[in-house]
């Protein structure tokens, strides 16, 4: 005598929760994700009186230059000896880069154009410097 079963199994996974368990995680992903903030090195912009704004920041690496004489490019303290190496190999990399010069107002003026001198050794010929808007 066989004997049969009144209720069968189901071998599907049910998926009237997934929607909710998706948006769950995204507004959890959403939360916790913290976006990449640019730091740099705290520098006080010179002044100037007109200015304009570079119109894609896609092609433009960070120069960052203390009164202390600290240089930083694209957040990486290095050496002034280390820049034109590093701005070559960002130059071969990308063609159309610019490069965005952030000195501070009371650096000194030498390190500037060794700094500048550097950028030309490697011909990173698009340099930008940044300032603030006069009151």
């Amino acid at each position: 005598m066989k004997f049969q079963a009144k209720t069968k199994a189901s071998d599907k996974i049910p998926t009237a929760s997934m929607p909710d368990i998706i948006f769950m995680l995204l507004i959890f992903f959403m939360v916790t994700t913290v976006l990449r903030t640019y730091e740099g090195l705290n520098v006080l912009l010179p002044q100037a009186r007109k200015i304009e704004r570079l119109e894609t920041k896609r092609h433009v690496a960070h120069i960052f230059l203390t009164k202390d004489g600290l240089i930083s490019i694209d957040d990486k303290i290095v050496p002034t000896d280390n820049v034109k190496h590093i701005m070559y190999e960002k130059r071969v990399a990308d063609p159309q880069l610019i490069v965005s010069l952030k000195a501070d107002r009371n650096s000194v003026m030498e390190l500037i154009n060794e700094l500048h001198s550097e950028l030309r050794e490697a011909d990173a010929l698009k340099v930008n410097y940044s300032a603030k808007t006069a009151p």
